[in-house]
Parts: structure tokens; sequence; C-alpha cells
């Protein structure tokens, strides 16, 4: 059910779409949808009495046995409507949450689903024993089953709460160290709205074969590969877990460990589902997600995906109006990859070098090392030594010192990345 206020407008013809996807990923079959504008919330059930007799009506008729709201509900308006409606009702933030719980597959990710939900639910133990009251008086020692059970389900859940804290802060400590140990290599960090085609573009530039699939969160676990970009070198290329308006709170805190990729990546892809007419939304969203991850500012390049599903091409003019530097791409049939590849190896550029080395051709270590992370471009040898020209990153000078190496730089077009020197 949706429900639209002042301050939380609909804004597309179909208000449901969006949490009918979410009830779909998360294993539901929906039977019927309910739609209601209000000025206000009732405090008591959220929606008024009238409202809520035709919406009881529709469940036993379509003999439903949860019913999702897009929207949050406090604990109280939770438990007045499960007993008004006599079956499971659930609000935005659970369903999201239990896609994630469902879709984690590493003990990172089900350690912060676990923390996420503990974190949510605990406010809201009280409707799972209001089957237990006090026995009355309410003086010392008059304490009801059903109170002290409350309390003592509060300790156990305020304790692995905490126990669940300190396990993510040495996950968050180790993800942190791994993600910095990289710093020799390019990162470039793909970032956006759920279903906007992240896993898809990932496959077109890596070629790798990670799991694509059309529904809501199908990416949950941060995955990282090697892409290959011509007359440049090696970049490391990281999925990251889609975000989605109204995200959790707790979830947002919880996932830092799998986001630090997005942290601290050298550059930004933000993709967009350009085909979708809530793109500018999506949009909003996914930065506010990155202002509380304090990636805002990063260097950025915004990638207008799917291009291939515009009914009209109108609508990617619009949207490139409004972003005139962004890119147009289609991760499905490859359009704009490559204009996508140039303009992310233009934004990478000014940290690498055009080179010539010279150095002993025994020195296979060294060899080793730029095959690793340089794009070597030319290799012969001359005698005793070897001479390799290869485009190489800055930050690795210190790696040339000593052993006899011997190195200049060497012109070089930055606009495609060709070096000109013979």
């Amino acid at each position: 059910m949706s429900i639209a206020l002042p301050e939380r407008p609909w804004l597309t013809a179909d208000p449901c779409d969006e949490i009918r996807g979410l009830a779909e990923s998360a294993g539901a079959k929906v039977v019927g949808e309910m739609t209601q504008k209000r000025h206000d919330i009732q405090l008591g059930t959220y929606i008024g009495s009238g409202k809520l007799k035709e919406l009881s009506e529709l469940v036993e008729s379509a003999e439903a046995d949860v019913v999702i709201f897009d929207n949050d509900l406090t604990p109280a308006q939770a438990r007045n409507l499960e007993k008004a409606l006599d079956v499971k009702v659930l609000d935005r933030s659970e369903v999201i949450l239990d896609i994630f719980a469902t879709r984690a597959q590493t003990l990172e990710a089900r350690l912060q689903v676990e923390l996420a939900q503990l974190e949510y639910s605990l406010p809201r133990l009280k409707n799972m024993w209001s089957h237990l009251s006090r026995l009355g008086g309410g003086g010392i020692g008059t304490r009801g089953p059903g109170e002290t059970q409350l309390e003592e389900d509060r300790r156990i859940a305020n304790l692995r709460i905490r126990d669940l804290k300190h396990k993510l802060d040495d996950v968050v400590a180790r993800k942190e160290r791994e993600v910095k140990s990289r710093g020799d290599m390019p990162t470039v960090s793909l970032v956006g709205y759920t279903n906007a085609g992240k896993s898809r573009l990932m496959n077109a530039l890596t070629h790798s074969g990670v799991f694509v699939q059309d529904k809501l969160f199908s990416t949950l676990d941060t995955r990282t590969r090697q892409w290959h970009v011509k007359d440049f070198g090696k970049v490391l290329l990281s999925d990251t877990v889609g975000f989605i308006r109204d995200l959790p709170h707790d979830l947002v805190a919880s996932f830092k460990a799998t986001l630090a990729e997005a942290r601290h990546a050298r550059l930004l892809l933000q993709v967009v589902d350009a085909s979708n007419p809530l793109a500018e939304l999506h949009l909003k969203a996914v930065n506010d997600v990155l202002a509380e991850l304090d990636c805002k500012d990063k260097p950025m390049i915004l990638v207008l995906n799917k291009i291939d599903k515009l009914p009209d091409r109108s609508y990617l003019d619009v949207l490139r109006a409004h972003h005139p530097r962004a890119i147009a791409i289609s991760g499905l049939t490859g359009e704009g990859v490559q204009e996508l590849t140039d303009a992310v190896v233009e934004m990478l550029s000014t940290d690498i070098l055009a080179m010539e080395l010279v150095f002993s051709a025994g020195n296979g270590k060294l060899l080793a090392f730029l095959n690793a992370h340089a794009e070597i471009t030319h290799q012969e040898y001359r005698g005793n030594d070897a001479v390799v020209r290869c485009f190489y990153p800055r930050p690795l000078l210190h790696h040339l010192r000593g052993d006899g190496v011997k190195w200049v730089e060497l012109p070089r077009e930055i606009k495609g990345f060709v070096a000109e020197a013979g």
C-alpha cells in the first residue's frame, strides 16, 4: 500500500511500482494494491478508519497473508494494523532488510544485515510480548512474565548489538587496510540506484561474467575485478551495493565496510537508468547516501545507462540538458562504452607517466612488477639491457630507485593516451 502525503507526493502514475518490485524481490506474490492521498497521518493506524476497513475487505477477498506499506510505520501503528487486519504488516524498511538478509552471502554481509535488523527491531520488541502484561499493582515484585521476558530480550538484543559492532569494527579496519593497500593501482567504483545496470556495465568493461539479474538488490557483496584499459594499464573496478530512496539509516551505517570501496576509490562512476522516468529522483537518492559516506565531493562521471531501453531519445536529451558532461551508454549493446573508457582514462591520466626505462636484462623482479602495475607498449633488449616503454603510475616512482634503473619521461598525447616518442 502506498500513501501520498504533502511532503511525500507520488511522482509517477504508478506509485506502487517500486514497493511492488521490492515485494517481488523479497519473494512475495502481489495479489492486490491500494493507494491513498492524505493531508496527514492517523497516529494510531497511519490510515483512516474508512480506508482501514476497505483494506481489510481487500485482504479478505484476495486471501492475502501479509500487507506491505510503502512507508515507515511506528511500532504502535504496525501493532494496531495487525490487530485490525489479522495478518502480518510490514513497512518499507522491513522489506528492504529482509531482502538484504536473503541476499547476504559473505560473513561480512551477514553481520551487517543482522546488526541493522536488530537495531531496527529493538524498539519493536514490545509488540512480540503484547499478549503478556503486568499482573497488576505496578510495585516492586509485581511485574508479570511479559515484562520480565521483554526486559530479558532487550538485554540479549543489546548484548548482541554490542558484540556485532565489535566484530564489524574489526571487519571495517581490515577492509580499510585491504582497500588502502591497493593504492598503487587506480581504483574506480561503480555506484548508483539499485537495478541501474552496474553489474552489466562491469561485465561490458571487464568481461568478468559477474552475475546479472533484473531485480532490485541483485548485488549485495562488493565485487572487484581488474579492468585492462588499452593504452593506459590495469584499473581495479568495483561494483557496490545499489542504493534506494529512504534506505534505512541503520543499514547505511552497518554497510560502511562494504562501501569502503567507494570511499577510497580514485574515481566514481555514478550509474543511472536513463530509461526510468524517476532518474532525477534516483540521482538525488544516491547523492544523499554518498554525502552520508563523505563521498559526494570525489571525482565522478555520470553514466546514463540503458539507453537501448529508451522509448524516445528525447528523454535522453532532457537528461543531458541537466547534466551536459554525462556519458550515455548501453551496458547491454556496448554503445558508448568506448566514450566512457576514454573519459575514465582522461580523469585518471594526471597520475600516469609515459616512460622509457633501461635496466639490467636479468632484473626479472622489476620486469614482473612492470607487467603487474604498468601498461607496457614496447619491450626490447639491447645487449645486457632491457628497454621498456610503458604507461606508469606516478605514485609508484619510488619503486624505480636503485638497482641501476634509468628512466626518462616521454611526451604523450593525453586524449587517447598514445605515446608519440619514437
